[in-house]
């Protein structure tokens, strides 16, 4: 592929950066890919597991997002467990490990009993599972990340790190095409009994590509980034603390209108809007084909202007567009066309703070702790903003029943983040990755 080409780089290098980039979207695309279809099966679930769905007044919703939170606070477990190995023993081995336990996690949901032949004991095994899961994606992206931008050709660092959210976007939209498939092919009553099972089950085949992916990978153990900052050989630990709260700041905004405007989105417009499960699908797919198209172009600008204009633009105008956009989606009689279109652009706009977001962590860590560092700020954010979304949104809806409670949300967080990306260097993305 073109992207992965640049003039003055040996063959060498290229066929390295070319298995590095693969090696690291392939996991990230099975992790969101899980993601991805259990937000859309976020109802189902309910039904299978907490006795509750549509219908249900909400109270099994609300707790299959309790145990989609509970995965994301096993996160900042995973960061530190597979940050140490990535960051002492090399990025191979702890992404090796960080995919195996995923795609193990992943395939077992679809073979684990359900409450009508467990009991009260289902939700309890299915919510075990994906603490493995939030571990394992924990270990993911500090990893990914630092094997990405680190192979990348000088002035492609945030185009290579966009991969990473470019993939995230793959996997949310192969998750949500294929739940959308599987509830069409099958039907209403069987995707109830067993084909919810069918997304989970197809993990397999696709970690096993991971892992061979992964396996060929010859990466050192220390990296080498090319002309160093002169940095310390040991960042103070109160300067890593620092990075990492700051980065929790920076990527907030990103971790809360991506799982509002992404994963939350099914069952709200199931749950508050009166859709059906096929149109709810069908739009979450839009959101997220906008937001899979705007990654990379957002991370290759970013390149060329800076992280901080093009990722202060994306948190800018979510909280400048996202009243606007509800309205056009709560409001009756809205054509079809401008009703998919504000979707879009909301994914879109997601999108501008996703693509130059990994780069702009890696900057922020030296190579000896940028695996855990960067992983950390990640889990930390995703953990309270993400993993929170659907369980806060839902509460918040059935408490008060105002429609604009995904709106206040992620206005609210991407907001703070506008205030922490001000302390940006306009020069981050011209400076070599710090040694």
């Amino acid at each position: 592929m073109t992207v992965l080409s640049a003039d003055g780089v040996g063959t060498d290098h290229r066929r390295r950066a070319r298995r590095a980039l693969a090696a690291g979207s392939v996991g990230n695309f099975i992790e969101w890919y899980e993601f991805g279809v259990y937000g859309c099966f976020a109802t189902v679930m309910a039904a299978a597991f907490f006795g509750g769905g549509a219908g249900s007044g909400g109270e099994g919703l609300v707790k299959t997002y309790a145990s989609f939170a509970l995965a994301f606070f096993f996160r900042p477990v995973g960061a530190a467990l597979f940050g140490r190995v990535g960051d002492r023993a090399g990025r191979r081995p702890a992404l090796v490990l960080s995919v195996l336990l995923m795609t193990a996690a992943t395939a077992a949901i679809g073979l684990l009993p359900t409450r009508a032949t467990l009991g009260a004991a289902a939700p309890w095994v299915l919510t075990s599972v994906r603490a493995v899961q939030g571990i394992s994606a924990g270990g993911e992206f500090g990893g990914a990340v630092s094997l990405m931008t680190e192979s990348a050709p000088v002035g492609r660092r945030g185009l290579y790190g966009a991969w990473q959210s470019f993939t995230v976007a793959l996997g949310l939209l192969a998750g949500a095409g294929l739940a959308a498939v599987t509830a069409t092919a099958v039907g209403e009553r069987a995707l109830y009994d067993w084909g919810w099972r069918v997304p989970f089950l197809l993990a397999l085949p696709l970690g096993l590509v991971a892992l061979w992916l992964r396996l060929r990978l010859d990466v050192p153990v220390v990296p080498e980034t090319g002309a160093r900052e002169a940095a310390p050989q040991d960042a103070a630990p109160r300067e890593v603390l620092r990075a990492v709260v700051l980065g929790i700041g920076r990527i907030m905004g990103w971790s809360a209108a991506g799982y509002a405007f992404l994963v939350v989105l099914p069952s709200y417009l199931q749950d508050t809007l009166g859709a059906t499960f096929q149109q709810a699908l069908v739009a979450t797919c839009l959101a997220n084909l906008g937001f899979a198209l705007s990654i990379l172009p957002a991370g290759a600008l970013s390149d060329r202007v800076g992280r901080r204009p093009v990722v202060t633009a994306g948190a800018g105008l979510v909280v400048l567009l996202t009243f606007p956009l509800m309205r056009v989606v709560q409001e009756d009689g809205v054509p079809l066309g401008v009703r998919g279109g504000a979707l879009f652009l909301a994914g879109a706009l997601v999108g501008l703070m996703a693509g130059p977001g990994p780069a702009m962590l890696a900057e922020m860590f030296p190579a000896r702790l940028r695996c855990t560092g960067l992983g950390l700020a990640y889990a930390l954010a995703n953990a309270v903003f993400s993993g929170c979304a659907g369980l806060v949104i839902t509460e918040l809806l059935h408490r008060t029943a105002d429609p604009d409670i995904p709106a206040y949300y992620a206005m609210a967080a991407c907001a703070v983040s506008g205030v922490a990306l001000t302390t940006l260097r306009a020069d981050d993305h011209r400076r070599a990755l710090r040694g």
